[in-house]
C-alpha cells in the first residue's frame, strides 16, 4: 500500500461561513476521527490533497498528517480517508473526513475489483457484467491492495464468477458475502422483428375493448332487468 505525506492545519474555528471563507482561499476544511474521542478540525490545501487522490491507490491509500498548530507542531497522525463531500455539479472538494488507524492493528475497507482479459463468451456476443464493483475486505493497513483482479479470459456465455471463486492477496480476508455472484457473461439480446411486434401491439388494447364491451352488455342487462322487477314488487304488494 502506498504511503503519503500530506501537510495540515488545526483549524480553530467552524462553522458554514468559516468553511465558505476558507474554500475562496482554496483551503478545504477537514476533520480526524480516532474512536469515540473528539474529533480533530483541520484544513488543508486543495491542491496538496487533489495530489493524494491521483495516486495509484485512490481514496485507500495511508496518509500520514504533518499538523502544524498554533505556534507548535501537532503529533503526526496516519489517517484513510474516510469521505470526501463534493459539490453535486462541478464536483468541488467541499469536506474531508479521516479515520486515524494504527499500521499494527487490522481494519475493514472496500477495495475496487477489476477484472483482466477477455471472455470467450463475448466471440458470440455476450457481454461481461460486473455485479460488483468492489470487495470488502480485512487487513492490516499495509497490506490493503490498491485492486483485486479476476480472471475472466475462460468465461463462456451464462458463466459465472462468485465471490468465494476470487483469491484474496496475501494477508487480506475477503468479508463479502461468498455466495454472491460477482461478474456474469451475458447472453447478446435477441431484437424482436418489427413483423412481430406490430402484430403483439394491439394485445392490450383488444383486451380493454373486449372488458368495455362486457360492462357495457352487462350495463344493458341491468336496465333490462330493471322494469320487469319493479312490476314483480307491484304484484307482491297487491
Amino acid at each position: 500500500m502506498e504511503k503519503v505525506i500530506l501537510k495540515a492545519e488545526v483549524r480553530l474555528a467552524s462553522g458554514k461561513r468559516i468553511a465558505k471563507d476558507l474554500r475562496k482561499k482554496n483551503t478545504i476544511p477537514a476533520v480526524v476521527y480516532k474512536g469515540g474521542l473528539d474529533a480533530m478540525k483541520l484544513q488543508l490545501s486543495v491542491r496538496d490533497f487533489e495530489q493524494v487522490l491521483h495516486t495509484k491507490a485512490g481514496e485507500n491509500i495511508i496518509v500520514t498528517l504533518k499538523i502544524a498548530g498554533p505556534g507548535k507542531s501537532e503529533k503526526d497522525k496516519t489517517v484513510l480517508i474516510k469521505e470526501i463531500q463534493r459539490e453535486p455539479i462541478k464536483e468541488r472538494i467541499l469536506h474531508v473526513d479521516f479515520n486515524e488507524i494504527s499500521l499494527t492493528e487490522t481494519l475493514k475497507v472496500n477495495v475496487p475489483l477489476a477484472a483482466h482479459g477477455e471472455p470467450e463468451g463475448k466471440k458470440d456476443g455476450g457481454t461481461l457484467e460486473h455485479v460488483m464493483w468492489e470487495l470488502q475486505v480485512e487487513c492490516l493497513p499495509a497490506d490493503i491492495p490498491e485492486k483485486i483482479e479476476v480472471e475472466v479470459s475462460g468465461l463462456k456465455i451464462g458463466d459465472a464468477i462468485y465471490v468465494k471463486n476470487i483469491a484474496a492477496p496475501a494477508g487480506v480476508k475477503i468479508l463479502t458475502d461468498p455466495e454472491l455472484i460477482a461478474m456474469i457473461v451475458k447472453p447478446p439480446k435477441v431484437e424482436v422483428p418489427k413483423e412481430e411486434a406490430a402484430a403483439e401491439a394491439p394485445a392490450e388494447p383488444e383486451l380493454i375493448r373486449k372488458k368495455k364491451e362486457a360492462e357495457e352488455k352487462g350495463e344493458t342487462e341491468k336496465k333490462e332487468e330493471a322494469p320487469k322487477a319493479a312490476e314483480a314488487k307491484k304484484e307482491e304488494k297487491k
